[in-house]
C-alpha cells in the first residue's frame, strides 16, 4: 500500500485545500500517513506570500528529498516562483489543479511526473465540489472564494490564485451545515480576500453571514480578512450582520500604511481616512471589537515622513494586533522593479513598529483583567493549560476546560500576545 503525507503551509484557505486532497488520496485506494518520515510520498502544499517564506519552502523540498522521500509540490510556490522548485521532485501541481493529486501520485509510481499548473481561466474547479477529509477537532475552515479583485503591486499570490471565483453561497451553506452536525463549534471563513465575496455573482459577505447565522446550533463565525475598499461597498449591512452573538467580533481589516501616497503605490485603491472611518463605523456599533490590521514597512519608495504617517495611525487607531511584515521584492510584481529601500532601514522600522504594536496590544488586554468573558474551549495549549478564544477571538489560555465547550470565564492576567484566565 502506497502511503502519502500532505503536509500544509500558509494560510487557512491552504490547510482546505490539504484536507480536500487527502481525501481525494483516500478515495483513490491510498493511505494517509501519519508522519512524514512514514510516507513513500509527501505533499509539499507550499506558500510564497514573502521571501523567507520561500527560501523556506524550498530547503523543505530539499531536505524531503536528500532524506530519500519522493515529493510532489503543490501551492502558490509553484506559479510564484517554480524556478526554486528542486527538479529531483516527483510531481507539480498548481492550485487549481489539486484535485489531480491520486492521478499525481499514480504518474509517478509507474515513472512519469505529471506537472499540472494551469490557470484560472483555462482551470477553475469548484473546490467545494471536491471531498473533504473531516479531521477532529473544534475549528473548520470553508473556502468561500478564491482569488480577488484587487491588483496589488507588491502581491505575487494572485498570480497562484487569480481573479475572483465566488463560491455558491448553497454550497457554502451545505458545508457549514455539516460541519455543525459533525460537531464543529467554529467556522473559520477563509479567502484571498473575504470583504469581495460574491461581488461576481450577485451577493455579498453579509448575506452570506445572514445565512450561515440562521442554520440551527451554538456555534460562532470567524470571519477572514477583508479588504477595505470592498468593506466600503457594503458597509452598514456588514456591521449588522455582523451584531449576531454567532459572529465573533473579530474584524481582519489591513491597511498595509498610514500613508496615501504609498497606498496609491502599492495599488491599494483605498485611503488612510477611508480605513479610519471603517475601523470607526464598527467600534460604534461592535462592542469589545478585536481589530487586527496588517502592515508593510519597507516598501519602495516609504519615506521617513511617509512611515512616520503609519506609526501616527498606528497611534491614533490602536489596533489589538498589528501583523508587520517587512517588504520584500516577488518575482514578477511591479514593486520589484522599482528601486528597494535597504535592508537595514526596512529592519529598523519594522522593529520600532513592533514594539509599538507589544505596547499598544499590552495595555488594550489589561483591560480585560477582572471581567468574565465567554470562551471556547479550544483544547491543550502548546506550554500547559487550556486554550480558548474569547467571543471576540482573542487567545485566552485557562486552568481546565473540555475542548468544543463554551464556558464563563474570569481574566485574571494579561500579556500582550494572550489572556490568563480560570472557570468561574
Amino acid at each position: 500500500m502506497v502511503r502519502v503525507y500532505v503536509e500544509s503551509y500558509g494560510c487557512s484557505r491552504n490547510r482546505a485545500d490539504g484536507e480536500i486532497m487527502e481525501a481525494i488520496l483516500l478515495r483513490a485506494g491510498y493511505e494517509l500517513a501519519e508522519t512524514p518520515e512514514s510516507a513513500d510520498y509527501v505533499v509539499v502544499n507550499t506558500c510564497a506570500v514573502k521571501d523567507p517564506t520561500e527560501v523556506k519552502m524550498a530547503r523543505r523540498i530539499r531536505e524531503l528529498l536528500d532524506s530519500g522521500k519522493k515529493v510532489i509540490v503543490t501551492g502558490c510556490l509553484v506559479h510564484v516562483n517554480p524556478d526554486v522548485i528542486d527538479p529531483r521532485v516527483s510531481g507539480i501541481l498548481g492550485v487549481k489543479s489539486i484535485d489531480r493529486i491520486a492521478e499525481a501520485v499514480e504518474t509517478a509510481e509507474r515513472g512519469g511526473k505529471l506537472v499540472s499548473v494551469e490557470g484560472w481561466r483555462e482551470r477553475n474547479p469548484d473546490k467545494l465540489e471536491l471531498p473533504r477529509l473531516w479531521k477532529p477537532g473544534v475549528s473548520f475552515v470553508v473556502p468561500i472564494s478564491e482569488g480577488c479583485l484587487n491588483a496589488c503591486t507588491y502581491c505575487a499570490t494572485r498570480f497562484a490564485r487569480g481573479v475572483l471565483k465566488s463560491y455558491k453561497p448553497e454550497l457554502i451553506v451545505k458545508w457549514v451545515r455539516e460541519a455543525i452536525a459533525r460537531g464543529y463549534k467554529e467556522i473559520i471563513l477563509s479567502s484571498e480576500d473575504t470583504g469581495c465575496y460574491g461581488f461576481d455573482i450577485g451577493t455579498n459577505l453579509a448575506e452570506l453571514l445572514d445565512e450561515i447565522t440562521a442554520i440551527e446550533g451554538d456555534f460562532r463565525v470567524r470571519v477572514g480578512m477583508m479588504n477595505p475598499n470592498h468593506v466600503l461597498k457594503f458597509l452598514d449591512e456588514l456591521i449588522e450582520a455582523y451584531q449576531d452573538e454567532k459572529v465573533y467580533k473579530f474584524l481582519h481589516l489591513p491597511v498595509q500604511s498610514g500613508d496615501n501616497e504609498v497606498l496609491r503605490k502599492m495599488g491599494r485603491t483605498y485611503t488612510v481616512e477611508e480605513f479610519e472611518e471603517i475601523v470607526r463605523a464598527f467600534r460604534r456599533k461592535i462592542s469589545g471589537l478585536n481589530l487586527n490590521t496588517d502592515i508593510i514597512v519597507g516598501f519602495p519608495s516609504e519615506t521617513e515622513e511617509a512611515f512616520g504617517n503609519t506609526v501616527e495611525l498606528v497611534k491614533r487607531v490602536r489596533p489589538d494586533k498589528i501583523n508587520v511584515s517587512r517588504y520584500s521584492a516577488r518575482p514578477g510584481t511591479i514593486a520589484a522593479r522599482w528601486k528597494q529601500i535597504p535592508g537595514w532601514k526596512a529592519k529598523e522600522r519594522s522593529r520600532l513598529l513592533h514594539r509599538l504594536r507589544l505596547q499598544i496590544a499590552h495595555e488594550i488586554n489589561k483591560t480585560y483583567v477582572g471581567r468574565t468573558v465567554e470562551v471556547l474551549v479550544h483544547g491543550p495549549g502548546e506550554k500547559g493549560g487550556v486554550e480558548g478564544r474569547t467571543f471576540n477571538y482573542k487567545d485566552i489560555i485557562l486552568d481546565s476546560g473540555e475542548a468544543g465547550e463554551f464556558v464563563k470565564a474570569r481574566v485574571e492576567r494579561a500579556t500582550a500576545t494572550y489572556l490568563l484566565g480560570s472557570l468561574e
